[in-house]
């Protein structure tokens, strides 16, 4: 079987319930046959490899085999993170929740200058679940691991009853290490500092809602998930001194620009005219009556950088697969602490507001 495709239960072997069970079942969650044979035939097909087939209570990982041990010794550190992921539909254009749990908690390791090593996969199920739909999504998960260079070493599995689970939910937790010299968070944000962002935004969240309210458009909108370590490390090759880094996921732009100015005590001012935004997730916002600045988005950051490498950052962004069209944003003020202001086409000026609540539910 080819690397991320989905198992065919017709071709399991004996004992084999899933072939009789098109379904997820309570069972299924028991730790028993069920629950074994789940195992061998979505998860370890799809996920295997030396450490995750010992099958053991926690994952064992040799740090020599990623040169991790040098790296740690020359003043390297380790970074952690972890995210949920609960998006309704499982599939949508561009992507699946399969996609999302890897790219997401790549993702977040790069916000802090990390390179992702290992990744812990769990799964709720809900009773129900079409295995092959399973499998599906097992199997995107698995190639999107491969692309982003991570290995996926222990997992988790349970199953909830019917109507209590919105048919799959999926927690990812990773491992990476953060390169000697790299440092990054708001205590080096500097009043003039430029605020960049890799791409245009908006994109995931509309992509979703557009299959939501069964929207066509003109072009396709699909959703921009990507794992963003590659991106990062060049961009800190080019810039070593970056300031910090973001992931405008829940709440998007508008959010984390929040995040930005509340944590460094600083103000931050955008410039409207140079929001990216693609014109087919514009109309879809208009549509919608939302603001592109508050939703979410899944393959893109922002990045806060002193003002004399904003050309050179974004020289290399803009060579890179997922940051073609990073733009430069605005910049980092000493006024208004903790406000975003955003300088609009009219020459006036309103203050960009905090997202209250969640716009768009279960679309990351």
């Amino acid at each position: 079987m080819q690397p991320g495709t989905p198992p065919d239960p017709a071709s399991f072997t004996c004992p084999a319930p899933l072939r009789d069970r098109p379904q997820i079942v309570m069972g299924h969650g028991g730790g028993g046959a069920l629950s074994r044979d789940l195992i061998e035939h979505i998860f370890l097909p799809a996920f295997g490899n030396p450490v995750l087939d010992r099958l053991g209570d926690s994952a064992v990982l040799d740090p020599t085999g990623r040169d991790l041990a040098p790296r740690l010794a020359e003043g390297g550190r380790l970074a952690f993170a972890t995210d949920s992921y609960v998006v309704r539909p499982l599939v949508f254009p561009g992507g699946s929740i399969g996609e999302l749990a890897v790219n997401g908690t790549v993702t977040d390791l790069a916000m802090s200058g990390a390179e992702p090593l290992w990744l812990s996969a769990a799964f709720i199920l809900e009773e129900g679940l079409a295995i092959a739909d399973l499998a599906g999504i097992v199997a995107r998960m698995a190639a999107a691991a491969t692309r982003a260079g991570v290995t996926i070493v222990t997992g988790d599995t349970k199953v909830v009853e019917r109507s209590r689970g919105d048919g799959l939910t999926i927690t990812t937790a990773g491992i990476g290490v953060v390169p000697p010299g790299i440092d990054l968070g708001p205590q080096r944000v500097r009043p003039g500092d430029a605020v960049i962002v890799s791409g245009t935004i908006a994109d995931h969240g509309m992509a979703i809602m557009s299959v939501r309210e069964g929207l066509e458009f003109e072009a396709a909108i699909t959703s921009d998930t990507a794992p963003l370590h590659g991106l990062v490390a060049a961009l800190l090759a080019a810039c070593p001194g970056a300031r910090m880094l973001r992931d405008p996921t829940r709440g998007g732009v508008a959010a984390s620009l929040h995040e930005i100015a509340v944590a460094a005590k600083l103000g931050v001012e955008i410039d409207e005219r140079a929001i990216p935004v693609s014109p087919v997730v514009a109309s879809a916002c208009e549509i919608l009556g939302l603001d592109p600045l508050q939703v979410a988005n899944e393959g893109k950051l922002l990045a806060v950088v002193p003002a004399d490498a904003v050309e050179a950052v974004l020289d290399v962004m803009r060579a890179h697969e997922h940051g073609r069209q990073a733009t430069l944003l605005g910049r980092i003020v000493a006024g208004h602490p903790g406000v975003v202001a955003m300088r609009t086409a009219l020459g006036g000026s309103r203050v960009v507001p905090l997202p209250i609540g969640e716009q768009l539910p279960r679309i990351c």
